[in-house]
Parts: structure tokens; C-alpha cells; sequence
């Protein structure tokens, strides 16, 4: 008889649970993003992991309550021609966060060492140059003063699959289906080759990985950001307390134009409620 993969599957955090704990760290997330600004500090977290693994889910957790001025999402395209021809690190470089930022990379200069080196789009010496330099080049972001920390998002091949088949007939999510996300299903072994030998090379003492077990995606998700916040020295920073002024009691003649001067959204919830001559 074939042998099951997978682990055994842990039984699932009630909402209730989930939404208040969720809700906990996302508020000492906002603590950590006050601390950066006030503090100067600078920090960069790397999410990585096979297809479908819930890396994206995770960082719009992260994302949710923060401001994109000082919480960045970078997500770099395929690059152009003309960055093809420059140092490989360059355009992650680019994107590397200033004082007081987060920058939470959704994948990294690490596609050399998944899907680059796995679909042949680059060359054997490239590889290996990327397998040497890697740790030369984080150490370096290090003693700059970066905060750097990385984490690889782990799912089975039996949740894998469930999860693009639920993309198939998705209209919202059938955009995250690409050929290189199929391809990734009969390359599965590669993939595999491709994390150990990359952990070999780069999860070292400076820099370690960590492993995000995701096959149920709440449980990677509280796991993920409550380790982050567990790395990160940020402490609470004292705000002034806002006080709201009293709205003024005169209008000093001030009246509004008519409503029949300016054009209207149309009311698009009034004919969801039954009432489409409103709507009109």
C-alpha cells in the first residue's frame, strides 16, 4: 500500500480564536512600526516558500492596519532586458528600506535559487556565483544595520495541489494560476532539491532561515508574525493623545453649493436593496 504524504493534520484554531489573537498581533505590529519611525531602524523580511503556500496571505495580515509609507510591499516582475545585464542584486537593492521602514519582499533575490535554477533561466555559473555571494551580500545588509529576517512558507504536495485545483474556477483567484505555478506540480522533486541545497548555502548563524509550517493557513499565519514580532527589539513608543476639536457653532455664512451642480456616483446599493428607479 502507497504511503499518504503529508504530515498528519492538526486540527484547525476555532475563528473566534484566530480573529482575536490575529487582532492582538496586528496591534503590536502598529507598536513596531511607531518604534521603526521613531527609532530610525530599517527592516527587511524575506517571504519564500513553494506556489500556493500562503505567503500572500500572510503578508496582507501583516500589511492591514499598517501605513504603506513606512510598511512596504515589494513585489518585483520579471526583470526587463536591461536588468538582465546588471548585478543580479541590483534591483532588490533598490527596493531595500531607508530609516525608519519595513520592507516585507514577496520573494527575493532567492528566485535564483528556486525557480531560476529550476526552470533553466539561469546559468549553471550563475547559480553558483548566487550560492556563494548570498551570504557575503546579507552579511552586508547586516552589519549596515538592517534587520533582516527570513522565512520560507512549507506546504505538502496533497495541499498544494488542493489549493490550485480551488483556483481552477475562482473568477478572483485565477490570476495566481500561472504556467510557471503548473509547472511547479511536476517539478515537485526539483523544487525540493533546489530549498536543500539553498539551505546549505544561506541559512547560516547571521542569517538563518525559518521554516513556517503553512498546510493550514491561520496556524502559519499566527506563527509567522508572532515569531517576527519575537526577533524584533521594538518597545513601546509614547504618543501625544489626540484631542478632537469642537466643530465650530457658526458657518460664517458659508453655504453649501446645489446638489444638481456636481455628477454623483450612481447609488449601485440602492438596486441591490430592491429600489432601481433610485438607482437610476
Amino acid at each position: 500500500m502507497a504511503k499518504k504524504s503529508g504530515k498528519k493534520r492538526k486540527d484547525k484554531i476555532s475563528d473566534d480564536v484566530y480573529e482575536a489573537e490575529l487582532f492582538r498581533l496586528q496591534s503590536e505590529l502598529v507598536k513596531v512600526q511607531l518604534w521603526a519611525k521613531e527609532t530610525g531602524a530599517r527592516v527587511v523580511v524575506i517571504f519564500e516558500g513553494r506556489d500556493a503556500a500562503g505567503k500572500g496571505g500572510t503578508i496582507k495580515r501583516i500589511s492591514e492596519y499598517l501605513s504603506p509609507r513606512v510598511v512596504r510591499i515589494a513585489a518585483l516582475p520579471t526583470p526587463t532586458e536591461r536588468e538582465k545585464t546588471q548585478w543580479y542584486y541590483q534591483r532588490y537593492v533598490a527596493h531595500l528600506p531607508a530609516a525608519g521602514e519595513v520592507v516585507l519582499f514577496d520573494r527575493s533575490w532567492y528566485n535564483r535559487a528556486g525557480v531560476e535554477h529550476v526552470m533553466g533561466f539561469c546559468t549553471p555559473q550563475e547559480y553558483s556565483r548566487f550560492m556563494r555571494q548570498t551570504p557575503i551580500f546579507e552579511q552586508m545588509l547586516i552589519e549596515d544595520g538592517i534587520l533582516l529576517r527570513k522565512y520560507w512558507f512549507s506546504v505538502s504536495d496533497h495541499e498544494q495541489l488542493k489549493r490550485f485545483r480551488s483556483r481552477l474556477n475562482d473568477p478572483v483567484r485565477q490570476w495566481k494560476l500561472s504556467p510557471m505555478d503548473t509547472a511547479s506540480l511536476s517539478r515537485w522533486e526539483d523544487y525540493s532539491k533546489a530549498k536543500d541545497e539553498m539551505l546549505v548555502h544561506t541559512d547560516v548563524p547571521s542569517s538563518p532561515w525559518f521554516i513556517v509550517e503553512s498546510d493550514i493557513k491561520k496556524h502559519a499565519r499566527l506563527n509567522m508574525i508572532s515569531h517576527l514580532l519575537s526577533t524584533i527589539p521594538y518597545t513601546d513608543v509614547p504618543r501625544e493623545e489626540v484631542v478632537l476639536p469642537d466643530r465650530p457653532a457658526a458657518s460664517n455664512g458659508y453655504e453649501r453649493p446645489p446638489r444638481e451642480l456636481s455628477t454623483y456616483v450612481p447609488d449601485h446599493v440602492a438596486a441591490l436593496m430592491g429600489d432601481p428607479e433610485k438607482h437610476l
